[in-house]
C-alpha cells in the first residue's frame, strides 16, 4: 500500500480581486433574487435552498457578489426563477460599458 505525503502548493494560492464588473454583476444578481423572493420570509427561502438567512442575506445585498453555483442553483429552484435568468443578469453586467 503507497502513503503519500501531502505536498502543498508552492507559494501560496492567491484568489485575484473582484473586478469592478464582477461586484456590479453580484450587485444585479442579489437585486434580482430580492425581487424574486417578494413578500416571502428570508428566513423562507433560505432554508427553502439550503442556506443560512445570513448567506442570503449577504447575496442579495451584494456582499457576496460571486455564491457558488450550487447556492444559485438552489435559489433559483426555491424561487421559482429559471437559473438562465440569473445567468443573463450576471453576464449582462458584465458587459456593461466601462465608466473609463
Amino acid at each position: 500500500m503507497a502513503v503519500y505525503k501531502y505536498q502543498p502548493y508552492p507559494g501560496d494560492v492567491v484568489r485575484n480581486p473582484l473586478t469592478p464588473e464582477q461586484l456590479e454583476a453580484g450587485r444585479r444578481l442579489g437585486a434580482q433574487l430580492r425581487v424574486a423572493r417578494g413578500d416571502r420570509a428570508l428566513g423562507e427561502v433560505a432554508v427553502a435552498a439550503g442556506i443560512s438567512p445570513e448567506t442570503l442575506r449577504k447575496i442579495e445585498t451584494g456582499r457576496l457578489p460571486t455564491p457558488a453555483f450550487g447556492t444559485v442553483a438552489s435559489l433559483s429552484e426555491a424561487l421559482g426563477l429559471p437559473i438562465q435568468d440569473l445567468a443573463d443578469t450576471w453576464t449582462a453586467a458584465l458587459r456593461l460599458p466601462s465608466a473609463s
